[in-house]
């Protein structure tokens, strides 16, 4: 085998980046096929989600199949009637009333400031920068306010970086990005497989290509109830070390009167080919609309 064959081979298989899926009708078959028929609990109501999906910085190429992968839970179930948006004023008072809950679908902002609402003003207003600032800080508000009043919000991946730099809104959703390492193949595990929203995975984690998530601001307040882990000595190309065994990759919290469902899995829409993994995604939008009830009590600092 000619040696600049060798280096690529191992380049790639080192990196585990892994090939784009195109949507076309033979996956959007599959995902149909493996997604569940029924939601885990019966309910006769509708519940309307918005899926917020414009991304100003980095860009994640599963953006669009996390929004077809949602669009056929919501339809084989019945459950949900969903929503796509790209623009600001989705977060309007007004508008996220109509709504049982906001899903953010990877919308990551530029860096290093971090702020999806100030992103989306200066590409689409001709507001001076101070009121950038303030009109952006409204929006946030906004959101904070629509989650404490009852609202849910499910968070996907990238979805965490979206105010990364506010603690209030860190506060709310359990933690900030600090940062990730390279892609990966990861072995996910059960916080306690006795959990109602971790049912879907029978007490045996999954396995899949990731790029692990480290995280900052109010995350190791453990303000949460975690769901899943991975073995921090497990994970290759970290920064620095850490005092702690585990990083927590999903969990759900109250906030006031609302639920937020936070999922690092999944970066690559291969990921979604689980049965086990859309019905957990599923799970996570019953429990942040309210229909789902279960033990989301914050685990607080040891």
């Amino acid at each position: 085998m000619p040696l600049l064959f060798m280096l690529l081979l191992s380049t790639n298989l080192w990196s585990q980046n892994l090939e784009l899926v195109e949507i076309d009708q033979v996956w959007l078959s599959k995902i149909e096929k493996l997604a569940p028929e029924k939601t885990s609990v019966k309910t006769t109501k509708i519940r309307k989600l918005l899926i917020f999906s414009k991304a100003t910085g980095f860009y994640h190429w599963t953006i669009p199949h996390n929004i077809e992968m949602l669009k056929i839970l919501a339809k084989k179930t019945g459950a949900f009637e969903v929503h796509v948006g790209f623009d600001i004023a989705q977060f309007n008072k007004k508008n996220l009333k109509k709504y049982d809950a906001v899903i953010l679908n990877n919308p990551n902002p530029a860096g290093p400031e971090r702020d999806l609402f100030s992103d989306l003003l200066m590409a689409n207003t001709s507001f001076s920068e101070q009121q950038v600032k303030t009109e952006a800080a409204i929006y946030e508000k906004n959101l904070i306010n629509y989650v404490s009043k009852g609202g849910g919000l499910m968070i996907i991946h990238g979805g965490i970086v979206v105010q990364n730099n506010s603690m209030e809104f860190s506060k709310m959703t359990g933690g900030s990005f600090d940062y990730h390492t390279k892609q990966q193949e990861i072995n996910v595990k059960e916080v306690d497989v006795n959990h109602p929203m971790v049912k879907a995975f029978n007490g045996k984690g999954f396995t899949h290509v990731d790029e692990p998530y480290f995280f900052k601001n109010a995350y190791l307040n453990y303000n949460f109830r975690p769901l899943l882990y991975v073995e921090v000595d497990k994970v290759e190309g970290m920064k620095e070390a850490v005092d702690e065994k585990i990083i927590y990759v999903s969990w759900i919290k109250r906030h006031d009167k609302g639920r937020v469902f936070f999922s690092s899995p999944s970066h690559n829409a291969q990921s979604m080919e689980n049965t086990e993994l859309l019905q957990f995604f599923l799970d996570g939008m019953q429990y942040v609309v309210g229909d789902l009830k279960c033990d989301d009590s914050p685990i607080g600092k040891n």
